[in-house]
Formats: structure tokens, C-alpha cells, sequence
């Protein structure tokens, strides 16, 4: 497995949804690659700040302008 694949599956990872052959390669890489740990622990923090912030941090009008930004956003 190279970085590229490993950062695709970091989400399925995270949620238990790799298949047991794809998870083993998934760790395999993770023990041998310093910079996809640094990345896999920064998902992780970023998880889990995010968990904490209370939903009322974020004005409704501040709600629906990150929304119609993102709205008809996509990739090419």
C-alpha cells in the first residue's frame, strides 16, 4: 500500500468498514510509514476537537452561508 491509497481508506478504517485483507495492508503501511501515523493521529485529533464543539458555537446565519457555499460544490 502506498500513502495515497492509505489516506483514501483512513475513514474506513476509522469506522471499522475495511475488509480484513485491505485492514492488514492498511496497518502494515501505518507501522512502516511515519508520515501517514502523523496523518492518521491528526484525523483522530481533528475527530475528536470537533466532537466537543457544542452545536449552538455556530450562528444560523453562519450555517447556512457554510452550506450555500458548499452546496453546489463537487469534484471535477
Amino acid at each position: 500500500m502506498n500513502c495515497d491509497e492509505f489516506v483514501e481508506l483512513v475513514t474506513a478504517f476509522l469506522d471499522d468498514a475495511l475488509d480484513p485483507g485491505t485492514e492488514a495492508r492498511f496497518i502494515e503501511h501505518l507501522a512502516l510509514c511515519e508520515g501517514c501515523e502523523r496523518y492518521l493521529d491528526q484525523f483522530r485529533t481533528t475527530i475528536d476537537e470537533l466532537g466537543r464543539l457544542p452545536p449552538e458555537t455556530l450562528s444560523p446565519e453562519s450555517r447556512d452561508t457554510l452550506l450555500n457555499a458548499f452546496r453546489d460544490w463537487h469534484t471535477p
